[in-house]
């Protein structure tokens, strides 16, 4: 899609119902639903994060948004394909984490995104995270930079590549909790994308079939 017709979309996007649980059982992985019962008492007291999936023009002025390949560290998500976000800072919102957390981990300034819209919370069982995504655009190509840190790379999809059903299929994965599972996952520029990440994407794309 032109990037031009996805501005020009952005007031429907913002006005359409959202799928929640619908959108996200698509990409469930089996063990979900049992880790969710073990782990209920401690939802209320779960941390924070926001997330953000940015959506811009790339150099051919077709919409794409960005994804991050997750450093090697000592953690639940380490190595993971994720959105850029991260947890909550004192006295701060899901929102403006998910735009703070943008800027720092991929170098688009926050002053130069504008929200589109909320998307449904997510639990996070191996980190005991609630998880906000938002949806959000520049209106600019952005010159992407890495925060060294925490990010291997950035990944920039193309929203057509991402729509495509060709890309949705299943694979065996390698959890944090040392087993492999079957699970649907998204292949997008090549990454496996699986569990919250390709959850969230699930109820983004259901948004965005609407336009067709």
């Amino acid at each position: 899609m032109n990037f031009d017709e996805f501005l020009k979309s952005i007031s429907k996007i913002k006005n359409l119902p959202l799928t929640a649980e619908a959108s996200h059982l698509k990409m469930m992985p089996p063990f979900r639903q049992q880790l969710l019962e073990q782990t209920k008492h401690k939802i209320k007291s779960a941390k924070k994060a926001g997330v953000l999936a940015l959506f811009y023009p790339n150099s051919k002025s077709e919409t794409s948004f960005v994804l991050i390949l997750r450093k090697s560290y000592k953690g639940v998500h380490s190595d993971q394909i994720a959105f850029p976000g991260g947890k909550l800072e004192k006295n701060e919102s899901e929102h403006e984490a998910a735009l703070r957390e943008t800027e720092e981990e991929v170098g688009v300034p926050k002053k130069n995104i504008e929200l589109i819209k909320s998307l449904s919370e997510l639990y996070i069982p191996p980190s005991n995270f609630n998880v906000h995504p938002f949806m959000g655009f520049t209106e600019n190509t952005p010159g992407f930079t890495p925060q060294e840190e925490e990010v291997e790379a950035i990944i920039e999809v193309r929203l057509s590549d991402f729509m495509d059903d060709k890309y949705f299929t299943s694979r065996r994965v390698q959890t944090s909790y040392q087993m492999e599972i079957e699970t649907p996952v998204f292949i997008l520029n090549g990454h496996v994308v699986w569990g919250a990440t390709a959850m969230i994407l699930s109820e983004i794309k259901d948004q965005l079939k609407t336009l067709r």
